[in-house]
This record gives structure tokens, sequence and C-alpha cells, in this order.
């Protein structure tokens, strides 16, 4: 036996035991000749004592330990003097006086400082490479329970529903998910590839083909796309959900329950709203520039078109008067109080969306309007914009004035970054909003003049059939929804299309002939040609939700073992080159020379 105990659970109630813990040094002092150690594991912390005139030979061999050195003591429980009770830890009111120590290994002195206090000091690159070394910290052993914690109360929580969790291949087929595949060359099948899934679309459609009407899993995804913030590179997971015989309502009320359950549970938030707000796409665009707007807090943009149109100012008069084209204000509170350069700074990041540039109208405290605009607007058509937008004093209002996209992601980025310099995005607020009717579909980004899909290949559209035959393709919503929390997308859905007519004419619109449906769906279509029921589901990026509820700036400090931020693993030195016989055994050949 190498311990009686953890290091975090002695208290009061264990004096005088005789007890055996195994750890890691944490510290290591020497206070006049007494040696003190505080022994850690991912329970917590123990002082252990060590006095010569108590066991010279455990002292001797204690005064030889360091930092990170892993050892097993014997000894006796304790209770700590009166001015020397640290009250921060469980373990603080008793220490071990120890008899006996067994180094059981040595370490050579740490690259990282494991202190929480200076965590944030160490270069991510130096964490990741050490990442063994850097799970020892408390916090990241917090992350790691918490993560386990929550996927347990999840798997509890869809078990109490009947749902049966289903694990799906690994290795799969290629699949139009929205970004490229991870792909795996067949060693039995020469030019033939698997495709790693970028989620478990089809399978969880043809299990509920065979029956399964309530599936779930805790399902690993693949995707080869460009890292960010909160977005891991290459591997993630999602909470992966499917339902037979149901609407859009069922499944939002499965979905709602369980995150009220979770936010609750496992964080210190409070909602906003509950139940939470469901939101049209086309309204979420224009009302906060974002399909996943943060509703912590306000800042609504509002439409002036037809206020401005045939105004003085050339600018917003021209963009008026064209199809397409739309005039928007973004009304921010308290925001007369930014200086030039943040200004300047705030038309920057409109510029990045594509915007020419942003207009203002500064409302100082006396009312005066500061702004190299109102000359040419006139102080009529002036003071009834700031009427419409229900400016008032010491208020801010910039303008956006282009083709309807650009006018939205502008202003959007305009009102996050208007939401960071004020402090509105209160950490202990959840803020929960469905997004709906989303269009089925959008004009193609690579391919400019191609209808592509926008959301979900597989939802099915609004109108169904006669939707698809009748409208312009633009003009066709889906049953489609996401979820958006503070600011960031968690969750995207859907009905299913599970009629194969109504399949083979969606993907017709997207550009895809019957024969290559069959040849790349074939097996979900076929399948929907034996009763197939009606379905829809949805997936929750757990990871994402994870980042939320523990107010952590990057998605990779919720993973035991991230890629770094261009897709890396510096600890394990991957991806890595192989050698001439593996690329001969998959029929393939590389253009850059094996080292």
């Amino acid at each position: 036996m190498l311990r009686t105990h953890k290091c975090g659970e002695l208290t009061k109630k264990n004096l005088n035991e005789e007890v055996m813990l195994s750890g890691w040094v944490h510290s290591r002092r020497d206070h006049g000749g007494i040696i003190f150690i505080d022994l850690r594991d991912r329970y917590g912390i123990t002082q252990i004592t060590f006095d010569p005139n108590n066991g010279k030979d455990a002292w001797l061999e204690a005064d030889k330990v360091r930092n990170e050195w892993v050892i097993k003591i014997k000894g006796k429980v304790i209770a700590r003097p009166d001015d020397m009770v640290n009250e921060k830890l469980i373990t603080g009111e008793i220490e071990v006086e120890c008899f006996g120590i067994e180094i059981l290994n040595k370490s050579e002195v740490s690259p990282l400082e494991l202190s929480e206090e200076k965590a944030h000091e160490i270069n991510e690159h130096i964490r990741l490479k050490y990442r063994y070394i850097d799970l020892r910290r408390p916090r990241m052993q917090h992350i790691m329970k918490m993560r386990d914690q929550i996927f347990t109360h999840i798997r509890d929580y869809f078990h109490r529903f009947d749902f049966i969790e289903v694990q799906t291949p690994i290795l799969a087929n290629s699949s139009p998910e929205g970004a490229r595949d991870f792909l795996i060359p067949s060693r039995l099948h020469p030019g033939r590839f698997y495709a790693l899934p970028q989620a478990p679309q089809q399978f969880k459609q043809l299990l509920m083909v065979g029956g399964v009407d309530k599936y779930f899993q805790i399902a690993p995804c693949f995707r080869d796309e460009d890292p960010r913030a909160d977005r891991h590179p290459g591997d993630f997971y999602q909470v992966d959900m499917e339902m037979s015989f149901v609407d859009q309502e069922d499944i939002w009320r499965i979905i709602e329950n369980l995150m009220i359950e979770v936010v609750e549970k496992f964080s210190d938030m409070q909602f906003v709203h509950k139940p939470f707000l469901r939101i049209s796409y086309k309204d979420a665009l224009i009302k906060y520039g974002s399909d996943k707007p943060d509703l912590r807090f306000g800042l609504e943009i509002t439409p002036i078109t037809e206020m401005v149109l045939g105004c003085g100012f050339s600018v917003f008069a021209d963009m008026a008067k064209q199809a397409n084209h739309v005039v928007h204000a973004l009304k921010v509170d308290g925001g007369a109080k930014f200086s030039r350069r943040e200004i300047d700074e705030l038309t920057e990041i409109a510029r990045a969306k594509g915007a020419k540039g942003l207009a203002y109208i500064v409302i100082k405290e006396t009312g005066e309007l500061q702004s190299p605009i109102v000359k040419f607007l006139g102080d009529d058509l002036a003071q009834k914009i700031i009427a419409k937008v229900e400016a008032q004093k010491g208020d801010i209002i910039f303008f956006g004035a282009d083709k309807f996209d650009i006018v939205w992601r502008a202003l959007g980025a305009v009102r996050n970054d208007c939401g960071e310099r004020l402090g509105l995005k209160d950490g202990k607020k959840a803020s929960l909003a469905w997004i709906v009717d989303f269009p089925m579909y959008e004009m193609s980004e690579l391919e400019p003049g191609r209808v592509d899909f926008s959301h979900n290949p597989f939802s099915m559209p609004q109108g169904g059939i006669q939707a698809l035959q009748d409208k312009d393709p633009f003009d066709i919503l889906a049953y489609q929804y996401d979820l958006a929390f503070n600011g960031y997308e968690i969750l995207s859905g859907g009905i299913r299309n599970h009629n194969p007519e109504i399949m083979y004419k969606a993907f017709e619109i997207g550009g895809y002939t019957k024969e290559e449906v069959d040849a790349r769906f074939g097996g979900i279509i076929n399948a929907f040609k034996y009763g197939a029921p009606p379905h829809g589901g949805s997936a929750i990026g757990i990871d994402r939700v994870l980042m939320i509820l523990l107010g952590i700036n990057s998605v990779r400090d919720v993973y035991a073992f991230p890629k770094d931020g261009q897709g890396r693993d510096a600890m394990m030195d991957s991806p890595s080159e192989v050698n001439e016989k593996q690329l001969k055994e998959l029929h393939l050949k590389t253009k850059t020379k094996i080292q």
C-alpha cells in the first residue's frame, strides 16, 4: 500500500491517527532545523513536518528532496499551533509529523511554475510541451474534474428520458459539413479514403431509420479547419442527440432543460432569460449584427434606411436607394466618453468587416452634438434619428451604410467590442437564446454564382417540396436552429429531411446531380426508401460550453492534451513525418522529401 489517505482530506477528526500519504513535493522549507514539506496530490495539500529529534533518518532523507519529487511518507496527524493554521486549506488545521519517508522518484527542475498566481506568465508553448506537468496545477485538475462531472450529468440526464447512447464509426465517409475532412488512405483499397467524421450526422439519422427513436452520444468529431480561441483545431467533442416523431418544440424542451440544469449545477451564473429567448436569424442580424448574439447587454441596432432616403448626406442617401443596401444605427449607452483614439479603433474593427468607415454622432452631457456628419444630415433629421434610437445625453450613435451583409457584420463587431470596453459582459450572467428560421441556402463564398447550403444539408425545408419547387432558393427557410450562449454558438440542429424526393430536390438546388447524391449519400438516401420516421436533433459543442462556464478565454484549456494555435501537438511532436515504407503500403507519394 502506498497511501491510506489522500493529501486533501485529513482534518482534525483524524488527530493522532497514523497515516501514509503519497504525492509530489509542492514546496520544501527549512525553518531552524525543522523541515516542512507541502505534499500534493489532485485532492489537495498536506503539510508534513520533519523534526530531527523525532526521527533523524526521516529528517536526513527529507533534507535531500526537492520540488516535484514523488515521495511516500508515514506519520501521525497532529494539530497545527493556533498561529500556524491555514484557513485557505481543508487540511489547514493539521499537519503530519513524519517518522518515515521513501523517495519514489526524483524530478529534474520543473520548466513550469505550478503556482496559480504565476501560471498566466508562462508561455503557452511551454505549457503545452510539458502538459503532463501543467496538468498538476489545481486549476487544471479542477477543469478535468468538472468536465467529467458534466459528462456524467449529461449521460444521466438523457438516460432519464429513455435515450440510448450509441457509439458511431470513427472511420467514415466524406461529408459536406462545411469544413475540410481529415482523410485516411486505405491500405486494402488503393486510391480510396476514409474520412474522420465531422459529426455523426448520417449515422444518427440511420439509427432513427433503425428504430432507435432516442439516441445520444458524447461524440468525438474531426474538422481540418483553422484554429481560433473558441474552436479547437482537429478534434473536439459534441453532445449529439436525435429523436424520432418530434417537432422543433420537443427538441428545444429537452435541450433547454438540460442546459438549465448544467448551468445551475456547475456554475454560479444567473440566467438573463428563462425560458430562453427565440429570435429569428434575420432579426438577430438586424438587431445585434450576429447570428450568435451576446444578450447580456442591450446595444441594439436600429434600421434607419427609410429615414435617410433622399436626405442631404449622399453617403447615406445613395446607399438607401440601392437594392439590398441599408443604413443602420447602433446606439451605445455611455459611449460619449470614448476618446478619439477609441473611435478610430472601432472604425478599424468595422473596416475589417468590409465597411468603408464608421460615421458617428456623439451626444455630449450638455446635449450638444459632436459629429462630422450632422452638418450634412441637418439638425432636424439628426434629432429624429436620435429620437428613433432613443439616445440620451452621454451616448454615441454609430452608423453603417452599405450592403446588408457588410453592415450587420461591421456593426455587430463594433457592438461586441463596445460591450467589452464598457464592461457589459458580466461573467456571472448566462444569456441563452434560440436562433431560428435559418435560410436553407446562401450564395457560395468559394464559387460565386453557385447556390450552397447555409446550414445543414440534411435539414427539412419549411414548406417541403412545394417550397423547393416554387420559391426563390434564397427565400426558403429551413427547420434549422442554433443556441447562442453569451455570444458563442454552442448548438446547431434541425428537423431532418427524411423524404428521398425532397432530399434529391434540395441537393439539386445546391448543384448536386442525382448520381452525385447517390454516390456521396447513397447509404442514407437508400435507407430513407425503407420507411424513415420524421426526426430531428442537435449537437451541443460541449467544449465551448465548458469554456464559458469556467470563464476562460481559450477552448484549449478544457482539454487534457490540446493542440496549439497552429494545430500542432508540442508534447508529442505531431503532425510528424512517416517513412517511405509506410507511404508505400498506403499507395501514396509525397511532394515533400521525407528526412
